[in-house]
């Protein structure tokens, strides 16, 4: 995917980038800039006006390194003890939650696991963020003692797998009022997975790009007509 790239006039160099970053819109910390051009003026054009030019360069996409997952199976498996002995805690502490199951696999050098049963909504939360929450506990105490990183997916009602089919269906829908009416589209913020699964279903129409704005955990994606 091209980088988005203008150059910009302005009287000043602030001028120039205050500018370039609206006609550009991007916010400034996913921008490169460059003065390309000062026309300073001399004692026989103190009239003239002064004239700066500036390059203004989407920068380039972060791509996550190649991490080589060296945690062994015993750190996985002791891992799998901390989880079990956390989650039968946690769940027999919660009210109503008595009958809640929960299933924890080793497959993939990492730790997947669910949860399910009646009235587990708030172990969801608005927009699975209770979920999120609960799944950051569970890689601390995965990690607690492993010498390498232990990675950890929960899901909890099948939410995510739930997710994941709405957010294909809407990722289309909205390529699909972009490429007619040639309109930007703006997405509500979401989490690094759900951005990931727009960035890839979106990622071979040939009629539309997206690129992700803001910071965490406000970030959101842009999809716009190529």
């Amino acid at each position: 995917m091209a980088r988005k790239s203008i150059i910009v006039e302005g009287k000043t160099s602030a001028e120039a980038i205050e500018k370039g970053l609206k006609e550009i819109n991007l916010p400034r910390e996913l921008v490169e800039i460059k003065v390309i051009e000062e026309n300073k003026k001399s004692f026989f054009d103190i009239l003239a006006p002064k004239i700066v030019k500036v390059e203004i360069k989407e920068k380039e996409a972060r791509k996550p390194e190649e991490m080589k997952i060296e945690t062994t199976e015993n750190e996985l498996k002791e891992a799998k003890q901390e989880v079990e002995k956390f989650l039968k805690e946690f769940i027999s502490s919660l009210p109503d939650m008595e009958k809640a199951e929960y299933r924890i696999e080793i497959k993939d050098k990492c730790l997947y696991v669910y949860i399910d049963g009646n009235r587990i909504g708030n172990l969801i939360g608005y927009r699975g963020e209770a979920l999120f929450a609960i799944e950051n506990i569970l890689k601390a105490v995965s990690n607690k003692n492993a010498e390498n990183r232990v990675i950890v997916r929960l899901d909890i009602g099948k939410y995510k797998e739930k997710r994941i089919k709405t957010l294909e269906e809407l990722a289309k829908n909205k390529a699909r009022i972009v490429e007619k009416t040639g309109k930007v589209i703006t997405l509500e913020p979401m989490q690094a997975y759900e951005r990931k699964i727009i960035h890839s279903v979106l990622q071979d129409n040939p009629n539309v790009e997206t690129r992700s704005i803001g910071q965490e955990p406000r970030r959101k994606i842009v999809i716009s007509k190529k």
